[in-house]
Parts: C-alpha cells; sequence; structure tokens
C-alpha cells in the first residue's frame, strides 16, 4: 500500500526483493505519487507531440476527472482538443472521400479526418484498452512520421500533422492493455486506480509557466552525463526498448524548460526517470557487489574533525554518481507489485500460444463491426448502403461519360451503383468458452478433488451468462473415463450429476485425456472456444484398455498427452497432491499445457486459475 509519500519505496515491499539483495536506499526527496501526475500533466502540455502521449491507467471516477481538467486547463485554448471514439471509422479517423459533396459536385472531393483536424494539439484516446488494430497502427504511423497518409476511395495524400494522446486505460484486469504498439510511443505512464480524491488536490502550475516553457523549451540542451544516466537506468531496470530512453530524455528537457532551465540537471533526469522508467521497470535492479579487500585502519582523528563535519555541505557529503541518484529515484516509483505482475504476465503469455484459434471469429450477423467487404447482400449479409455509395461515386464521371457514348441509360441518374460497388458489414464476435473439467476421482483423496471440482464449476457457473461460459466434467476411475456432466450454463445440472460419483479405484489416466480430446473436438466443432482443466497428481496405474500395470499405464498417459499437445488444445495441469509432484508436472510438458500445484486449493483459488488461463 501506498503511504502517500513519494511512491512505494522498495525497502517496504520486502516481497520484491530477492532474499540475498538487501532493501535500497529511500529517495532523497518524498515525492506523492499524485505530484508526479501533476508533473505528468505539466510537462506533457509543453509538448504534447515531443513526448507522444500519456496512458492514464484508472477507471472513471473524480481522480481521473480532475487529471483530465488539468492537463486541459494547461494545454494553450487554441489548441485543438479532439475525441477519438471507441469504433471509429477509418475514414473519420485519416480522412476520405466527402460522399455528400462528391456527389454534389459529380467529383471526387476530399475531407479532412479528425487526426489532421489535430494538427498541434491533442486526441483523447476512449477505451485505450480495446481500441482496434486498425486504429492502433494508423495512430501509431501518425506519431512517428508526423503526417496521416491517405490511400482510400481512389484518393491519395498526405497530410502533415503533430499532435500528442492521452489514452484512457479502463481495463478491469491485468488482460486489459492498451496495445504495445501505442505504449511505446508514449513517453509517460499513469497508474490512477490507488490515488484517493480527497489526496488528488489542485495544482499549482501556471498556464502561464506552461506558455512560457514552450517557447524555452527549443533551446533547453541534455548533457553527456545526464544522458548516460538516463540509458544506464534503463538498462538497470531492464527496459529494452530505445524508444523510452529517447521518450524520458523529451521528458527532462521539458522538465528542465518547466523549472526555467537551459540545461537538463539531476531533478529533471530524475524526473523522467519516475514516470517514464519506473513503470517500464522488468527487473529489481541489482545492487553492486564491492570487491573484497581487507579493511584498512581508520586515520587517527584530528583535533578540528568535529567542526569540518559540521561545516560539510550537503553537496560534499553526498558524493554518489549521477545514475545511482537516478536509479534510486525511479526504484521508488516502480509498483510494488512489479514481480507478480510479471509472472502472471508470462503466465498468460504462455497460455495464449495455442487453442486459441476459436475465440474470435467473424460473420455477417451478428458482433462488432470490423470492416465492410465486397460481396452480395442476401444469405444473412447486411449491404452497407454508405460504403456501397462511398464505393461507386469515384467511378460517376466515367460512369455518365460512358452512357453519353453508347446512349444506355437515362442521362439523368444521379448515382450509378454497378455490382461492383457492393459492400458488405462484417461482424467480429467471441465464441463461448466451455471449460473441461477432467477429474482423478482415484484414491483417498478422490472426495476431496470432487468437492473442489464442483465448487469451481458452481464459482464459473455464476457469471456465465456474462462470459458466454459453458462447463463439462470428466470422472477419470475405475477402468475408464466416465462424462457426468455434458456441456452446460444449468446450474442445477451441474450440481446434481456429480453428486452420487463414489471416489476410489485406479487412476486411468489416458482415458481421461483421450475423452478430454474427444469433447474439446466436439466443442470446436461447434464454433467453441475449450479449456481443459486436468486435476491430478500423474500417478497413472489403469492402462488404456482399463488393466493395472503402472508401467503401461504410465506409457499410455504419456502417449495421449502428446496426442493432446498435437491438438493445440489450451489445458491447465493442476497437481493436487499433498506436495507437488514431478509426475504431473512432467505430464503438464508433454500436453504443453500450464502446470500449477494447488495442494491446498479451495473452489475459490481453482476457479481463479481457470479464468487466468481461459
Amino acid at each position: 500500500m501506498s503511504d502517500g509519500a513519494g511512491g512505494q519505496t522498495a525497502a517496504s515491499t520486502p516481497a520484491l526483493q530477492a532474499p540475498e539483495q538487501p532493501a535500497p536506499p529511500p529517495p532523497s526527496a518524498a515525492i506523492s505519487r499524485w505530484d508526479d501526475a501533476c508533473l505528468a500533466a505539466a510537462v506533457f502540455a509543453v509538448d504534447p507531440a515531443g513526448i507522444g502521449g500519456v496512458s492514464i491507467r484508472a477507471l472513471p471516477g473524480p481522480v481521473r476527472d480532475i487529471w483530465l481538467d488539468l492537463a486541459r486547463e494547461l494545454l494553450p485554448a487554441e489548441a485543438p482538443y479532439r475525441r477519438i471514439p471507441l469504433h471509429i471509422a477509418d475514414g473519420r479517423l485519416l480522412g476520405g472521400l466527402d460522399l455528400a459533396a462528391t456527389l454534389r459536385a459529380g467529383r471526387p472531393v476530399a475531407e479532412r479526418g479528425l487526426l489532421a483536424e489535430s494538427d498541434g494539439g491533442v486526441v483523447l484516446l476512449a477505451m485505450a484498452e480495446r481500441v482496434s488494430r486498425s486504429t492502433a497502427a494508423h495512430l501509431s504511423a501518425a506519431l512517428d512520421n508526423g503526417e496521416v497518409l491517405l490511400e482510400r476511395d481512389g484518393l491519395t495524400a498526405r497530410t502533415p500533422t503533430r499532435f500528442g494522446v492521452i489514452a484512457l486505460d479502463e481495463g478491469a484486469n491485468d488482460e486489459e492493455q492498451v496495445p504495445h504498439t501505442l505504449i511505446d510511443r508514449f513517453a509517460i505512464l499513469l497508474d490512477l486506480n490507488d490515488i484517493r480524491w480527497h489526496d488528488a488536490a489542485p495544482s499549482d502550475v501556471d498556464p502561464e509557466d506552461i506558455r512560457a516553457a514552450r517557447e524555452r523549451l527549443a533551446a533547453v540542451s541534455i548533457g553527456d552525463q545526464e544522458m548516460e544516466a538516463v540509458c544506464g537506468t534503463a538498462l538497470a531496470l531492464g527496459v529494452d526498448s530505445l524508444r523510452a530512453s529517447i521518450a524520458a530524455m523529451r521528458v527532462a528537457r521539458a522538465s528542465a524548460a518547466l523549472a526555467g532551465r537551459d540545461a537538463v540537471d539531476i531533478e529533471d533526469v530524475s524526473n523522467a526517470a519516475r514516470l517514464v522508467l519506473a513503470p517500464r521497470a522488468t527487473r529489481m535492479p541489482m545492487p553492486e557487489q564491492p570487491d573484497e579487500q581487507p579493511p584498512e585502519e581508520p586515520p587517527p582523528p584530528e583535533e578540528n574533525q568535529d567542526d569540518n563535519e559540521q561545516n560539510q555541505s550537503p553537496e560534499q557529503e553526498i558524493d554518489k554518481p549521477l545514475e545511482d541518484q537516478v536509479l534510486e529515484s525511479a526504484q521508488a516509483a516502480i509498483p510494488e507489485n512489479l514481480l507478480a505482475m510479471l509472472q502472471m504476465g508470462a503466465m498468460r503469455s504462455r497460455t495464449r500460444s495455442s487453442g486459441k484459434s476459436g475465440a474470435t471469429q467473424t460473420g455477417s450477423l451478428r458482433g462488432r463491426p470490423s470492416g465492410t467487404r465486397h460481396g452480395d447482400p442476401g444469405a444473412g449479409k447486411r449491404l452497407n448502403l454508405i460504403e456501397t455509395l462511398r464505393a461507386a461515386a469515384p467511378w460517376q464521371r466515367v460512369r455518365r461519360t460512358e452512357r453519353e457514348q453508347t446512349g444506355r441509360g437515362s442521362t439523368d441518374i444521379l448515382v450509378e451503383v454497378r455490382h461492383d460497388d457492393f459492400r458488405v458489414t462484417h461482424y467480429r464476435h467471441r465464441s463461448e468458452t466451455t471449460t473441461i473439467f477432467v477429474v482423478d476421482a482415484s484414491g483417498s483423496a478422490a472426495l476431496h478433488r470432487l468437492a473442489e471440482a464442483k465448487g469451481a464449476v458452481e464459482l464459473l457457473l455464476a457469471d456465465c451468462y456474462v462470459r458466454r461460459d459453458r462447463v463439462a466434467m470428466i470422472a477419470s476411475r475405475g477402468p475408464g473415463a466416465e462424462l457426468l456432466l455434458p456441456p452446460t450454463r444449468s446450474l442445477v445440472r451441474a450440481k446434481r450429476s456429480p453428486a452420487g460419483l463414489p471416489g476410489g479405484g485406479g487412476t486411468p489416466l489416458a482415458s481421461g485425456i483421450d475423452a478430454a480430446v474427444e469433447l474439446a473436438d466436439g466443442v470446436q466443432r461447434r464454433g467453441g472456444t475449450p479449456v481443459v482443466v486436468l486435476l491430478t497428481d500423474g500417478r497413472a496405474n489403469v492402462t488404456r484398455e482399463g488393466i493395472g500395470g503402472r508401467a503401461q499405464a504410465t506409457e499410455d498417459a504419456f502417449a495421449s498427452a502428446r496426442a493432446f499437445r498435437v491438438a493445440e488444445l489450451k489445458a491447465l495441469v493442476v497437481d493436487m497432491s499433498p506436495r507437488p509432484r514431478p509426475d504431473a508436472e512432467k505430464l503438464a510438458r508433454e500436453m504443453d499445457a500450464v502446470y500449477l500445484p494447488l495442494p491446498h486449493a479451495d473452489a475459490a483459488a481453482l476457479s481463479g486459475a481457470v479464468k487466468a488461463v481461459s
């Protein structure tokens, strides 16, 4: 938790440190997170186009509104301020054919897009975590090139435009993130979620100071020592992108201009490290180990030693390298749950590598619009009238000339639409997820495993109508596997079906995996996305034929696991044994699944693990 006195110091979060690492010293000056947020608004207002953008991770609320009002107040009144809706069309974003003017004039007439209208100002990107790939790519290209390239509707044009972006990230969890192509081009990343509204005090930054800083910015210089400190800090924090170091230098120059300086100093570099580098840190900096040297005898005390110490100035007392001071400032602003977030991110990226083919589907009937394509209306396909007219408009002069030369058709036709002009709307929707529980119901712990699995099923079904999920359960016991619960959303059925299942007997692990593959294949054929959750200790003792024999049963289980991997299904292997065993971990590797030891898991923990990989 933040104490409101300057970010989270690494000393207050021992979970981030490796056991052998001492806690780093606190920063020289305590700066609150809200102070840093206000500083970010100020430096962004000084140089929006140079800084590129600010990503604000916060849900709608008073704190975010206060920050947005501050940023708007600090920007020049004459600067454009445009809002980019979530599902904006490329024609409105980049510009294109002005359909009404084109039909009136009988010739192609171009209209300016929203990005061209924002030249010299700022665009506000709403719900940036859900922005389409097309919008993110167009924004990134405009930020890189300082211009908008228009190549559509028979038009080709380049329009110079330089602007900054304020991206509103309203992601409710770590899976919803602003696209990396945009984050890599934004200098400042802010998280306002944990700031209380009564801590968001009004800033004392004067808009006149911003105006003076904008005029002074071109003359601000940054020395070699400061640039080395920025790059060294980025290296120590594991920030590999060179864009981040360049962005930090731009923020440092804006900070110096805001303070009325003509050259960047240590304070400006520290500000840039906190705002730019600390949120991008991928590791905690390793302390330098001093070379082992024999201890030296202390010099004899001098008569005037006490007087010298009292007269020593702070500059003489603190003789740390510039890079170390900047690193301490950045380390104080690193999120306290950095390592936990990195581990969960690695787990999610690992699970996304396979089994995602059925998650997103395109069609012509339902879902979110994903553009238009050439096609014939009918059979469930909907004609997009506006795009059809837009495709036909550039050819009206040519078609009118053809009618006059051939004498076919009336010359009074305002718009001639041909078959090649037809455009139909395509939609994209996410298919429902079916979570298949494969429960090892053998042995003395079978009743415990079934209880946890049934509890997790009930928790997942609680929000299945929102998540469009189904659940199924397969029990692996005795001579083979049994489908206890076919894919369903019914909570009553989920509670009733496994209730009478007795525990005990052998472990036909291969049969359980084979049954999961068969059921998952049926789910995929119906357009769903299967997720298999295998609860087992990994010890098989019943073969595919239903006879005993641990060696053959283990070989059959690994063969079924390799067949599971070929099917490219998403899976989670939960080791429910009292102590994690290598058998279950090896089985997870053969299945290409995520391995999760949960010896004392309850239904809530199991449900959370399933949601993390879904």
